[in-house]
């Protein structure tokens, strides 16, 4: 019987996880999902806490490729980390990434958690981790639960306030990114900061 359960049980895992995937229709997506999400799923509890210990492993490596160099170098392996960071919170969360002069990451701080809609950019909460750790740039990074990555003019006011009043202080706001759950935008690239 044990012998059955080394060879069988392998194979039941194996679809259970083809299943899974093929269900939320990517591995990345069955990963993305919320504990409630995947439970109805899963079964049990112990197969949610494992998707998530997952989650985390991945999360930890993406962060390690980009703490490895200067964050702008690679703005791929930035989005990549974000994305599976941030997509999946159900209310907005503001995070700042504090950078060195040679653009290495040097903290990561969640600012502000807000609602489904909004999170309050408040320019010496979001400067504060900067002097902190005495960064000379920042790039500002908040997610949008509700899919849509367009920022809004709220967005847009509120993120060149800061990048002044920033500015005031020598550091330098590289970027704002949006992150929603399968898209993104970035203010540089829109030509939102200069």
């Amino acid at each position: 019987m044990e012998a059955l359960l080394r060879i069988t049980w392998p194979l039941e895992a194996a679809r259970r996880a083809e299943h899974l995937i093929a269900t939320f229709g990517s591995i990345e997506a069955l990963l993305d999902a919320h504990p409630d999400e995947q439970m109805p799923h899963c079964g049990d509890w112990r197969t949610v806490s494992l998707l998530q210990a997952v989650r985390a492993v991945a999360l930890e490596t993406r962060r390690a490729r980009l703490t490895a160099g200067p964050v702008l170098s690679d703005s791929h392996a930035l989005i990549d980390y974000l994305s599976i960071a941030m997509a999946r919170d159900h209310a907005e969360h503001l995070r700042v990434l504090c950078l060195d002069s040679d653009n290495c990451l040097l903290a990561e701080e969640i600012v502000g958690i807000g609602t489904v809609q909004e999170v309050a950019l408040h320019p010496r909460e979001i400067i504060r981790p900067a002097l902190r750790v005495n960064a000379t740039a920042l790039i500002l990074v908040h997610n949008h639960p509700s899919g849509s990555a367009e920022p809004s003019k709220a967005d847009i006011l509120a993120t060149q306030r800061l990048a002044a009043a920033a500015g005031l202080l020598g550091i330098a706001v590289h970027d704002h990114v949006i992150i929603a759950r399968s898209s993104w935008r970035s203010f540089r690239a829109l030509g939102l900061i200069k």
